[in-house]
């Protein structure tokens, strides 16, 4: 269980970063939003802080992803409501990587929750 987790965050922990970095400019000219990087960042280091986790301590890597990915499903949301009123980014790069980070953020947490906790299953590392 515990690569699968880290499979996801790591992924998803990449996906936001790259995400932060092309509205900060880093990445990208053109797509700034100081506002999405800033949020696309904390949502990445935190996707990154489980991932550490999951490796730190293995038998914790079902509650680190649930949490982790709640967060990031959270400020999702919260990233899409922004576009949706008017105030964050609203080009198509950005809808598209709502649309399938969200896919992606429910597909782990539907992974996660579908599996027992505890056990064997939870302490493979």
């Amino acid at each position: 269980m515990a690569r699968v987790v880290r499979g996801f965050l790591a992924l998803e922990a990449a996906a936001f970063l790259a995400a932060a970095g092309v509205h900060s400019g880093l990445v990208l000219r053109g797509h700034e939003h100081a506002r999405a990087a800033t949020a696309e960042t904390v949502i990445g280091v935190v996707l990154a802080a489980g991932l550490l986790a999951s490796v730190l301590a293995p038998r914790w890597s079902r509650a680190v992803g649930l949490g982790a990915q709640g967060f990031a499903l959270l400020g999702t949301c919260v990233g899409l409501l922004t576009i949706a009123i008017g105030v964050g980014p609203r080009t198509a790069p950005d809808l598209l990587f709502h649309g399938r980070i969200v896919a992606v953020l429910v597909a782990g947490l539907v992974w996660l929750r579908l599996r027992p906790a505890g056990g064997p299953q939870g302490a493979t590392p």
